[in-house]
């Protein structure tokens, strides 16, 4: 066990603490692969059992189906966890949401991921079958909202900041997942999740707190995942109360949803 610096870990921190700190990957199906992972790190798939039998993609699961998944990935109670992805910073920071609303502080992000490794020159291994570890789920309120939260906070005009493209936000670029309407939540603002990043890295402290100015702001995007890019950023910046809205557009856009606007 090891104490993070934040939510927020270099390739050059993990190498000297990876004896005493479980990693786990989280890339996305399809980019994960089995023979080059760091340190043998098992799969935290967002897109499989750690997602909620539900309609809408990769929903937060309950907390009993949480600790179950997480215990066969090997993460043992009190676990020091860095999660990483293949895309550099893109799912990842889902995983160290959902620690979060499950009660685990001590996980953080590797900043650059698996490119950033990569790029340090420093060696990879084939994923191993982990043992069954003891972690324990301890839900918390508020990490997680649903369309009615969302509703009131945007009558109460408090923060609600969309992650997705400018295009998509402004309506004039369509939805990648079929059905869905084009635009926005009336009331929200936009900052692309990519604005946060630079080469795969995220933004230097100072730069996200002239970004995020607002407490308790809901942040949400296409599924709820890219949501989470901006809660690392946000929080990175000192900022709290934070909450991601997981249905996010895949549930808003839809044809019988709230109002939406376009440019």
């Amino acid at each position: 066990m090891s104490t993070l610096p934040g939510p927020v870990v270099s390739v050059d921190w993990l190498l000297e603490h990876l004896d005493a700190v479980t990693v786990l990957d989280a890339s996305p199906a399809g980019q994960r692969d089995e023979a080059r992972t760091i340190a043998g790190a098992a799969w935290f798939d967002i897109d499989g059992p750690l997602s909620a039998d539900d309609p809408l993609p990769h929903t937060m699961p309950s907390a009993s189906q949480f600790e179950r998944e997480v215990r066969r990935l090997g993460v043992d109670e009190g676990a020091t966890i860095v999660v990483y992805d293949a895309l550099g910073i893109w799912a990842s920071p889902r995983a160290w949401w959902m620690f979060q609303a499950m009660g685990h502080d001590a996980v953080a992000v590797l900043d650059g991921g698996l490119p950033a490794w990569d790029a340090a020159g420093l060696p990879t291994s084939p994923a191993v079958d982990p043992t069954a570890g003891t972690f324990v789920a301890r839900p918390r309120e508020g990490f997680f909202v649903d369309q009615s939260d969302v509703l009131a906070a945007l009558a109460a005009r408090e923060a609600v900041v969309d992650a997705r493209s400018r295009g998509r936000f402004d309506g004039v670029e369509p939805e990648p997942r079929p059905g869905l309407r084009s635009g926005h939540m009336p009331g929200a603002t936009n900052v692309p999740y990519t604005d946060l990043l630079v080469d795969g890295h995220l933004r230097p402290a100072d730069e996200l707190a002239g970004i995020f100015r607002d407490d308790h702001a809901i942040f949400s995007c296409g599924s709820g995942m890219t949501a989470c890019i901006l809660a690392l950023g946000a929080t990175v910046a000192g900022r709290r109360g934070l909450r991601v809205y997981d249905g996010s557009w895949s549930e808003w856009g839809r044809p019988d949803g709230p109002p939406v606007v376009t440019v």
